[in-house]
């Protein structure tokens, strides 16, 4: 059993999840749009990813018989100027999801929660790996500029498959 306080805090957690879910469904809708078919099919990847990370800490709610609420998803923005902005949105986006992982981390310390801080490292592992793909895209991005290379990159990004990281 957890406390109230992290039952609030993952209930907030839960809401980011399903919104990161929301703004990387945004970003693929994006790329769709302006033609960049292979980051659209990367970014919606990314938007199933978020939403079983969002299943992973429910279920965790749910083994912890914590009341679950869910809050409102605020409505992104997927109005972007270039393929190199809207990588550069999900970056800043993953930064603070591992804020608030941290977060949570710091919570569960403070609050001697084991269950829930162990819980929490699979979660930090995970952002280390989003933060590097973003980062990676990003760099080879501004390596090429505005010429054709971006659709090169846009090529490699259909390649990318859903992986399932909700462990069940």
């Amino acid at each position: 059993m957890i406390s109230e306080k992290m039952t609030k805090a993952l209930n907030v957690q839960l809401n980011k999840e399903f919104y990161s879910a929301y703004l990387y469904l945004g970003m693929s809708t994006w790329c769709a749009d302006v033609g960049y078919n292979g980051s659209a099919n990367w970014f919606m990847a990314q938007y199933e990813e978020e939403r079983s990370h969002a299943i992973k800490v429910y279920n965790y709610m749910l083994d912890q018989g914590s009341k679950i609420e869910l809050l409102t998803i605020e409505q992104p923005e997927i109005a972007y100027d270039s393929l190199l902005q809207c990588f550069e949105e999900s970056l800043t986006h993953e930064q603070m999801m591992t804020h608030s992982f941290n977060e949570l981390c710091d919570q569960a310390i403070k609050e001697k929660d084991h269950a829930s801080y162990g819980f929490f490292q699979w979660f930090v592992q995970e952002q280390i790996e989003e933060e590097a793909s973003v980062g990676e895209i990003i760099a080879k991005l501004k390596l090429v500029g505005d010429g054709n290379g971006i659709f090169m990159i846009d090529n490699q990004l259909a390649d990318r498959k859903l992986e399932d990281t909700t462990g069940v």
